[in-house]
């Protein structure tokens, strides 16, 4: 057990701990929460993961999911794949962990959740340089990660620079779910691992994975993935296509008069920034307004560097 009874902490935090400490799952889950969420103390990824590994243990059901996705990503830890599909595999009775073992058994990887073969796509423009990949993730793949996203879609909000309120995004008209560290289920993290393998960077700096859906009349207008000031920058995007059946939607490249029709699995990869650094104007690009049915696509910002989730 941690301890926790130290004097910096408010007595209902301390309370809490004590509680923890005594055996109360609950208490393990909230605790954890707080620690990975910095909300009321610094946030602690360390502390935050071995109060969900407490939790687990003793039976709770939301903490068992965030400790094997804490284990698989590494957060607050080393990153152990075999331990990961270990926690699934103990998971008797499951639904979720054996569609999970099931999505992992077919992806040739290596002890570390690394694919074995990198990916490999297909040029479309080399300055900037774009790629596309046929078949990056299976059916069965493309259906889990649309099905976890079903019940999690909000609509696209931006931070008004004047109110500082949420407001809904002008720019992307869609409804988005993203799966941060907490949500980061090893099969997932896998597919991770596969992006970072096929875009020659670090799976830590990628942002979550996030997916976006777009019904009629929703569009992502033209833009940027690069972020305005930013030191760490958004250096790359791979863009996942989850489904078919859908009318318009295309990704377009309007300064390269590029237009990408993809199919479901298939992958996008662009790198929006120059040699120097700074962002490349002609990865300036759109969702194509969808005229019918329902597009979903999964996307990962990558930057230069790993970044704290």
């Amino acid at each position: 057990m941690i301890d926790c009874d130290t004097p910096s902490f408010p007595g209902w935090l301390a309370d809490l701990e004590r509680a923890a400490n005594r055996g109360d799952g609950d208490a393990h889950l909230q605790m954890g929460r707080i620690f990975l969420a910095g909300r009321d103390m610094p946030r602690d990824l360390q502390r935050s993961r071995s109060h969900f590994a407490c939790a687990a243990s003793l039976g709770n059901r939301a903490a068992i999911a965030v400790n094997r996705a804490f284990v698989a990503n590494g957060t607050g830890g080393t990153p152990d794949w075999l331990k990961a599909v270990r926690l699934l595999e103990e998971d008797n009775g499951d639904l979720d962990a054996a569609e999970q073992l099931s999505l992992i058994a077919a992806m040739h990887l290596d002890d570390r959740g690394h694919p074995i073969a990198v990916p490999i796509g297909e040029v479309l423009n080399y300055t900037p340089h774009i790629v596309s990949f046929r078949n990056f993730v299976t059916d069965v793949e493309a259906d889990f990660l649309a099905g976890r996203a079903a019940s999690r879609f909000q609509p696209a909000l931006v931070v008004h620079p004047v109110t500082r309120l949420q407001v809904p995004d002008p720019i992307r008209t869609s409804d988005i779910a993203a799966f941060p560290l907490a949500l980061e289920q090893p099969a997932i993290h896998a597919i991770n691992l596969r992006i970072a393998s096929a875009s020659g960077t670090n799976v830590r700096a990628g942002e979550p994975l996030t997916i976006l859906r777009y019904r009629p009349g929703q569009q992502y207008r033209p833009h940027l993935d690069t972020l305005p000031g930013e030191r760490n920058q958004r250096v790359a995007t791979m863009l996942i296509y989850l489904n078919d059946g859908y009318g318009g939607g295309e990704t377009y490249f309007p300064k390269l008069d590029l237009k990408v029709f993809a199919r479901k699995g298939d992958a996008l990869l662009f790198v929006n920034v120059r040699d120097d650094g700074q962002p490349e104007p002609l990865t300036l690009h759109e969702g194509v307004r969808v005229l019918a049915g329902e597009k979903l696509v999964a996307s990962r910002w990558i930057r230069r560097e790993p970044i704290a989730l």
